[in-house]
């Protein structure tokens, strides 16, 4: 079983956001059969049934083993993944484009960035899978409390900077074995709910004044 298995096609997507196949999704974390499904979700076995055989076309569960009990054989599935996240490709056409409209300091821009990550590292990570390798990635993820809006806007400039000085040392064009990364730096303000100590949710500030007051 993955740990995390990106889901590219529509009718995949479909078929794990209805809401009984979620439930048998999540409860095929540890292997089962439809009786014993039907008995842990409180649903008619002939459903269950059904939507198993949903799951398994679009490779959201597997076989993992098929039990003799008598005259019949019982069949053992478990979900493929620990975890499933969409990808945009799922959407098609209508899925976010970081290069229609690139802008540093537009929210929908960063989420169209967050979209494409989504898509690559998901097409990576199928890719690997099927030839049985790893895929070389690396994240940082850390939390910056900021004093003002004004260090806020020193801090990206700063950031963008150092960015730039260090892909100008490394990248290399007309390397003849080279491979091609992408880097993507993600800064937004953290909702209240989720930060230590908050009690409700606040609107987020915008990001491209360094007058603001300090909030």
């Amino acid at each position: 079983m993955l740990d995390v298995a990106v889901i590219e096609e529509a009718a995949a997507a479909e078929a794990a956001l209805d809401p009984i196949r979620s439930r048998i999704l999540a409860a095929l974390a540890e292997p089962g059969s439809a009786a014993m499904l039907a008995g842990r979700l409180d649903l008619p076995r002939q459903k269950v049934n059904y939507h198993l055989k949903e799951l398994e076309r679009h490779g959201l569960v597997e076989l993992a083993e098929e039990r003799r009990k008598g005259n019949v054989t019982e069949r053992v599935y478990r979900a493929t993944a620990a975890s499933y996240v969409i990808s945009p490709a799922a959407l098609a056409a209508v899925g976010p484009d970081p290069d229609r409209s690139p802008d540093q300091l537009s929210a929908q821009w960063l989420l169209a960035l967050g979209a494409r990550l989504v898509q690559e590292v998901g097409a990576l990570l199928t890719g690997a899978a099927r030839a049985g390798r790893r895929v070389a990635t690396f994240g940082l993820d850390t939390e910056i409390r900021f004093a003002s809006a004004a260090d806020r806007a020193a801090f990206a400039e700063e950031l963008t900077q150092a960015v730039t000085a260090l892909i100008g040392r490394y990248h290399d064009e007309a390397a003849p074995a080279g491979r091609s990364h992408r880097l993507v730096i993600g800064l937004h303000q953290i909702p209240a709910a989720a930060s230590p100590g908050s009690a409700a949710p606040s609107a987020p500030a915008p990001a491209h004044s360094a007058e603001e007051p300090q909030r």
